[in-house]
This record gives structure tokens, C-alpha cells and sequence, in this order.
């Protein structure tokens, strides 16, 4: 029989396990990572096969052996889906900071080409050895696009516009000294280990976690892990991780929403290899007649003293650390305007638009022509409360109300709750 542990963990106990976590982690490149956390979702799925017979093991030993896990060498492959339910194909980057604009970077630029990752279904490549080497490649029909990681040196490229992005790694990103730590921006989930550390972070008193059999992923057997809000009203249904039982390694991450129907995020290897990838896997060269870009020499990748570019600077500072309904938001708490309702899964940030005035003219009030309100009005649900009036606009994951009298309260939950928590908070 497949382990089928349903008790449940405390938020204690999670955070010590998590506590434990090994310093590396070190699976996309550093160029990569402030991108990653807009995506919600750099990894992929496959449809599980098989249900090995594998030792019982509880939810708290399942999250302590993921806690412990140190592999620092894997290449495979991994799909990624996507599917918050927008109303318009690539509505999700043109939503994202940065979106659509390359500053004169190029297209080869990995925080503009990867907001591609923020809908459909995409097959990428990926190999590790440790913090200075890591490669991140996207297979198109007829290109690729890759991003390198080498000893300090990123270098991105795209064989379909044959442009090469080429810049430093932060200090301390892979640069061979032991006393620093090479790591993602916080909050940058990029392999489904990422995206499980995150999810587990949200582990508390309002949080089920249990063990729910076996599967096999990229044909490893794995433990599954479910994550389960306790409290109503959150948007999302489960996170379901595939962890390797060997290993301790998550092989796939798959989002569901309260709604049912399609994973709102489904990633997941479909084939890994432990081993060291071989040492060339990670050199580039420049094709020849390729247009380089270099980073230092545009005054939007010029940064701070730790090498940190602007461009991406302003991504940690947007994403810090953050997934609406995996850890809340309890990291906007504080900032400037923001007031943050609630805990755990239903948690609501609420943000005073400077002035008092809505984003949206009032519906009537012949500001916007007839043609665009109907396209608003397609977009968002017209409500009303104590709170006033205003409009939701809905995604499967994240919704969230823009009131007429320049309010906004969004959060990883139904329209239902945020017009409850609009109404509470007046």
C-alpha cells in the first residue's frame, strides 16, 4: 500500500525543519531568478505514473527530508504550464513591471524574454553544478533561447534573433568564495524545490499538511505531499509536491485552485539525472555576426555596490518574497500605503491609492468612451457594500477590488471574501 499519512503538521515544527535547509540551491541561474518570482511558476509537469510501494513516512519526516536534501548536480528536462484564467493571451505580462520593455537591452534580455513563461505550456532544460555553474535553456518550435551561468559570467541567448545578453553575476553569486552564500533573490522560485520551500513556508495553524501516497515523477519514485488551506475562501484548492524518496529532491509542483478544472501551475521534471553534467555543458561563446549586449554599459544595468543591476533590483524589490496564497502577505506589512487584513490563505492587502481617487472612471460618467467601458466591464463584476461600489477584477489565483473611491484590496481569494473584508474594513 502507498504511505497515506493524514496527520497534520504544526507551523513549530515546519519552521525548524525548514530552518535546517542547506545553503545550496542553487538550480537556475542568478540572471534568471528575479524573473522567476513574476512567473509564479518556472517548472513543469508530467502526469504521474505508477504508485511504487514505498516506506509510510509522516508529513513532518517527508518536509524534514526535503529540509535536508543538498543535491548540488542535476540536469534533465521539465515542462511548465500555466493558467490563471486571464480574459486575454499575454494579458499576465503586460500586467508584469518591466513587461514589454527592454530598456535597450535586446531581446535577448532573460528578465523580458521569460515573462513568456507566464502563460501556456513551455519545455525547457536545465543543468546544475553547484553555485558558480547553471544553464536554463526554453526549446521553441524552430529556437532556443539560453541563459549560462559560468564562474560570474551570464550570458543569455536567443538563436531566433541571434542577440547575446552578457553581464556579471551579483557579488557573491557563484564567485568560488566559500564565506558568501550564491543565491536567488528571496522570494524567486525557479524548480519545484523553490516553489515547495515557498509553499511550506505557509505551513501554520491555518494550513493542512499530510502524505497522500506515492507517484512516479521523470521516473523517479516520489512521496506526494499535500498542502491544503483550512480557512474558506481562498482561491487556492491545494499544492500537491512530488518529492523523490531517495533524495528529498521536489520533481514536480502542482497548483490547484478552489475552483477546480485545470492546475493553475503544473511543473514538474519529466527527466533528471543526478550527476555532474559535463563541464562544457556550461561554456559559451558568442556566435559569430551575433549583436552583444553588454549589461554594464546601459545605464538601466548599472547597480549598487553588490553588482545587482537595476532591472533587477527593481524585480526584488516588486516580488520580496511573495506568492499570493503560498506565503500570504505578510511582506507587504509596513510598506507605505499597505495594511494587510487577515492571516494565512485569506489574508487581503489593502492599499490607499494617493488622492482618494479611483483607477477607473465611475461607469456613466463619460470619461471613458462607450467602446472601452464595455471592454472594463468585460473584464471585471461590478460590486457593491458597505464599502461603497467598485469592481473585481479575477484571475484563477489572485483577484481584486478597485473601489470608486480609490481604494484596492487583492489577495489569493474569492470576490465573496474581498467584498467581506471591504466591507469590514470601512
Amino acid at each position: 500500500m502507498a504511505p497515506n499519512d493524514s496527520a497534520e503538521t504544526t507551523g513549530e515544527a515546519t519552521g525548524t525543519a525548514v530552518g535546517r535547509r542547506k545553503a545550496a540551491r542553487y538550480i537556475v541561474p542568478v540572471a534568471v531568478a528575479g524573473v522567476a518570482a513574476a512567473t509564479i511558476g518556472l517548472v513543469p509537469a508530467l502526469a504521474n505514473s505508477g504508485d511504487p510501494d514505498l516506506p509510510k513516512i509522516s508529513a513532518q519526516e517527508l518536509i524534514e527530508k526535503i529540509a535536508a536534501s543538498d543535491e548540488e548536480q542535476l540536469s534533465g528536462t521539465f515542462k511548465i504550464s500555466t493558467d490563471f484564467g486571464l480574459p486575454l493571451d499575454g494579458l499576465a505580462g503586460s500586467l508584469l513591471p518591466g513587461a514589454g520593455e527592454d530598456g535597450g537591452k535586446g531581446t535577448a534580455a532573460p528578465e523580458d524574454k521569460l515573462m513568456e513563461l507566464t502563460s501556456g505550456t513551455h519545455t525547457l532544460r536545465v543543468a546544475v553544478d553547484g553555485p558558480e555553474k547553471q544553464r536554463l535553456s526554453i526549446l521553441g518550435k524552430a529556437s532556443e533561447y539560453n541563459v549560462i551561468h559560468n564562474r560570474g559570467e551570464v550570458w543569455a541567448y536567443d538563436s531566433q534573433s541571434d542577440e547575446v545578453y552578457h553581464s556579471k553575476a551579483p557579488e557573491g553569486r557563484g564567485d568560488g568564495d566559500a564565506e558568501k552564500e550564491p543565491k536567488a533573490p528571496k522570494g524567486a522560485p525557479a524548480t519545484p524545490k523553490d516553489f515547495a520551500e515557498q509553499a511550506l513556508a505557509a505551513v501554520g495553524d491555518t494550513t493542512s499538511v499530510t502524505v497522500d501516497g506515492t507517484a512516479q515523477v521523470a521516473g523517479r519514485d516520489a512521496y506526494q505531499l499535500v498542502i491544503k488551506p483550512k480557512q474558506s475562501g481562498s482561491t487556492v484548492g491545494s499544492v500537491r509536491i512530488a518529492v523523490d524518496a531517495e533524495n528529498g529532491v521536489p520533481l514536480k509542483f502542482t497548483l490547484a485552485a478552489s475552483d477546480g478544472g485545470k492546475a493553475v501551475v503544473d511543473a514538474g521534471f519529466t527527466k533528471v539525472d543526478f550527476a555532474k553534467p559535463a563541464a562544457s555543458t556550461f561554456d559559451f561563446t558568442p556566435p559569430k555576426g551575433a549583436k552583444v549586449t553588454e549589461a554594464d554599459e546601459l545605464e538601466h544595468g548599472k547597480g549598487g555596490e553588490d553588482g545587482t543591476g537595476a532591472a533587477e533590483k527593481s524585480l526584488q524589490e516588486k516580488f520580496s518574497g511573495q506568492i499570493p496564497g503560498l506565503e500570504g502577505l505578510g511582506g507587504l506589512e509596513g510598506s507605505e500605503g499597505v495594511n494587510v487584513i487577515g492571516e494565512g490563505w485569506t489574508s487581503v492587502a489593502a492599499i490607499e491609492i494617493p488622492g482618494g481617487k479611483g483607477l477607473l472612471p465611475p461607469a456613466g460618467s463619460g470619461d471613458v468612451p462607450a467602446e472601452a467601458q464595455g471592454f472594463l466591464d468585460a473584464l471585471g463584476d461590478k460590486v457593491t457594500g458597505k464599502f461603497g461600489s467598485g469592481t473585481v477584477f479575477k484571475t484563477r489565483l489572485v483577484n481584486a477590488l478597485l473601489t470608486d473611491d480609490g481604494k484596492v484590496y487583492v489577495g489569493a481569494v474569492t470576490k465573496d471574501e474581498l467584498v467581506r473584508v471591504a466591507n469590514g474594513a470601512k
